[in-house]
Order: C-alpha cells, then sequence, then structure tokens
C-alpha cells in the first residue's frame, strides 16, 4: 500500500498571537510555526499501515518556513520519501484552498492507494483540507477516523461520531481519509535517528508556483477573544450560598 500524508504547518498556541493592526491579520513577524498534531496522528496511522501491510510512505509539506527537521523526523520514523513543495510568499500564510492547490499539483506525479492527512488544524478547525483534497482530486473521502484496514482492495476504516458512536466504513482505493486519532500515540524517535536522517536522506523538492484561492473566505479583520468579567465567589456555609444563589437567580430574572 502506497500512502501519501501532506504535513501542514500551524501557529504555535504555546506563543502569544497577535493580531497585526494595520492588516487585521495574524502578526507573522515572530511567529513560530509547528507540525499540526492530528497530521502527526496521520503519519502514525501510516506507518502503522505499512508495518501490517507494506508498502511506502512519502510525506509532502508546504515549504512554509522550517520545515526540513520534520521531513528528516519522518524518515527517521519510517517514511520512503519527503517532498517540500517551494514557492514565494509561503511563509506568509496560505488558506486551505491554497494549500489544495499546491498539494494537489505536487501529488500529480505521484502513485498512491490512500492520502491520509489530519482531520483538522488549529487554524482550520472546520477540517476543510482533506475534504477539498479529495474534491480536486476526484476521490472519495471519510473523515474523523481513528482507525484504518485494508481488506480485498478496499479501506476499512472506523469513523468517530459525536457522542463517542463508532461506524466502520468502506471505501474504494485511492481515498482521502482526514485522521481524527491514530490507533496509538505518535511514537517518539531519539536525535540520533533523526541526525542520521539529516546525513543520509534526501528531501526531493517541487516548485508549487503562485498559490491561488479560489474559493475561500477572505479573512478581513481578527480579533482577540474578549476577557468576560472575573467569577464571584460566594463564601460561607452551604446554606448561606444556597440563599445567595437564590437571590442572584431572581436579580436576573431567572426565578421569580
Amino acid at each position: 500500500m502506497d500512502i501519501v500524508v501532506p504535513i501542514k504547518f500551524v501557529p504555535d498556541l504555546v506563543e502569544e498571537l497577535e493580531i497585526d493592526e494595520g492588516t487585521g491579520q495574524l502578526d507573522r513577524t515572530f511567529l513560530r510555526l509547528v507540525p499540526n498534531e492530528l497530521d502527526d496522528h496521520a503519519l502514525e496511522e501510516a506507518l502503522l499501515l505499512k508495518e501490517k501491510h507494506g508498502g511506502t510512505i512519502t510525506v509532502v509539506a508546504i515549504d512554509s518556513g522550517d520545515v526540513d527537521e520534520t521531513l528528516f523526523t519522518a524518515v527517521a520514523k519510517g517514511a520512503d520519501k519527503v517532498i517540500k513543495i517551494t514557492g514565494e510568499g509561503y511563509e506568509e500564510g496560505l488558506s486551505s484552498h491554497a494549500c489544495v492547490e499546491l498539494l494537489a499539483k505536487a501529488l500529480g506525479d505521484l502513485s498512491y492507494d490512500v492520502i491520509l492527512t489530519g482531520t483538522q488544524a488549529v487554524d482550520d478547525v472546520d477540517g476543510s483540507v482533506g475534504g477539498l483534497l479529495a474534491a480536486k482530486l476526484d476521490l472519495p473521502y471519510v473523515g474523523y477516523v481513528t482507525k484504518a484496514v485494508s481488506e480485498g482492495g478496499k479501506l476499512v476504516v472506523t469513523k468517530e461520531y459525536p457522542g463517542g458512536l463508532l461506524a466502520e466504513v468502506e471505501t474504494d482505493l485511492p481515498a482521502v481519509v482526514g485522521i481524527q486519532a491514530a490507533e496509538q500515540a505518535p511514537r517518539y524517535v531519539v536525535t540520533s535517528l533523526v541526525m542520521d536522517a539529516m546525513n543520509n536522506a534526501t528531501i526531493d523538492e517541487t516548485e508549487g508556483g503562485e498559490a491561488t484561492a479560489t474559493g475561500a473566505a477572505e479573512i478581513t479583520a481578527m480579533r482577540a477573544p474578549e476577557k468576560g468579567e472575573a467569577a464571584e465567589m460566594i463564601a460561607g456555609d452551604a446554606g448561606a450560598v444556597a440563599e445567595k444563589l437564590v437571590q442572584i437567580m431572581k436579580e436576573k430574572g431567572i426565578l421569580s
């Protein structure tokens, strides 16, 4: 089974994000980008599929910054090939539609049975990349998947629904699958293996060209969430607290 795993880089939420007052967009001057967590789960699920069924894994990333270490780490984990999509202005941020245009172009010359991508990202909580990529490539798509198994030339996946409901879905191949969580936590690799990959592996580069975003929503402004008022702590024994709560609810019209 030949698998492709696109890796997206997103803002590190550990850092304090700021809005550029001049543009109304995210200030990327000192922005730190990290691999999307669920894409790491997609890579782990790809590695599990490879261990079960054989085949190859190709990891693809858009050159939005320092992506080389992540690609070499993928090699250290077991990826067979890594590709970096290069082009002007990618570090300024790309919409999901633009990312899909670049990925579809890069995948044009590749042979694959399945594309595994994270169900969503912190800057794309509606999880549109997987579905958009499937539509662009005219392939079936299944999202929110927690397990994938190859059976009889098809892929059988476990899909998670709200409320903890699970369903098994069978799809023809090739297909695009959005991973919500891999069957096990993404594996850790020691630094020595990453260094070995840096010394012996090669990152293939492909020119992406202009990143168009046809159909994407236009973002005109951003703002930080407004802080609410501080909570009121009610002191006293149970009876006093209950009496105070009743008084507050009456004042707010909740109780008559």
